[in-house]
């Protein structure tokens, strides 16, 4: 998948603001309309980053474990690729010095490293990622 106009990034913020009533907004349905027409694709780190958001989730209270396997079933049928392992190799070569840069977590920077490499969109609501990523040149969904 390359740089079509039907193809983004997805990070973990935007993707579990689909499953939190509280976190809707017109961007966030914006961005799962443009899904519904496309694909996304997110780096390795996606499902885990996905999974430690609905946990914490639970710990605070914002969702009781009978509710995840409604969430759980949306994330799993939307047509989002998530990305085959990076490998240490570019993890310390691209993503970290990426991080150190721009002043993010290396998580948030691999969805950017992604969206650059590949030349597509991001689609977050995390207003750091993107800050950095419209410093990078990177268009952002529903900006």
């Amino acid at each position: 998948m390359t740089g079509d106009d039907r193809s983004f990034v997805v990070d973990a913020s935007i993707a579990l603001s689909w499953c939190f009533e509280d976190e809707a907004s017109a961007m966030a349905d914006a961005v799962l309309a443009r899904l519904a027409r496309g694909q996304a694709v997110a780096p390795t780190i996606w499902p885990l980053d996905v999974a430690n958001g609905l946990r914490s989730a639970e710990r605070r209270g914002r969702i009781d474990e009978q509710s995840i396997p409604a969430a759980t079933q949306l994330l799993m049928t939307l047509p989002i690729q998530v990305e085959e392992s990076i490998g240490l190799e570019a993890a310390l070569g691209r993503v970290l010095p990426l991080a150190r840069s721009i002043g993010l977590t290396s998580y948030d920077a691999s969805y950017l490293d992604l969206a650059t490499r590949r030349g597509i969109p991001l689609a977050t609501v995390d207003d750091q990622l993107a800050r950095a990523a419209l410093a990078a040149g990177v268009e952002l969904i529903g900006a």
